[in-house]
């Protein structure tokens, strides 16, 4: 299972599980599918930041293989 962490590791359609803002000081995890993949760069410290198909959008903790 990748982290999150990799843009290469991350494609729409992919299930997921990111930590949506209002939870990154639980940690709370999110389950979803992947719709755009909205940061730019290669990699991110804190996980690829992603919009689900639901519209929830947050950074990508774990990625389903």
């Amino acid at each position: 299972m990748a982290d999150g962490r990799s843009r290469k590791d991350i494609r729409p359609g992919a299930s997921v599980e990111i930590v949506l803002k209002q939870d990154q000081r639980s940690g709370k995890l999110t389950y979803g599918i992947v719709k755009d993949i909205l940061t730019s760069s290669a990699t991110h410290p804190h996980g690829i930041k992603v919009r689900l198909t639901d519209g929830q959008v947050g950074r990508v903790q774990h990625v389903e293989e």
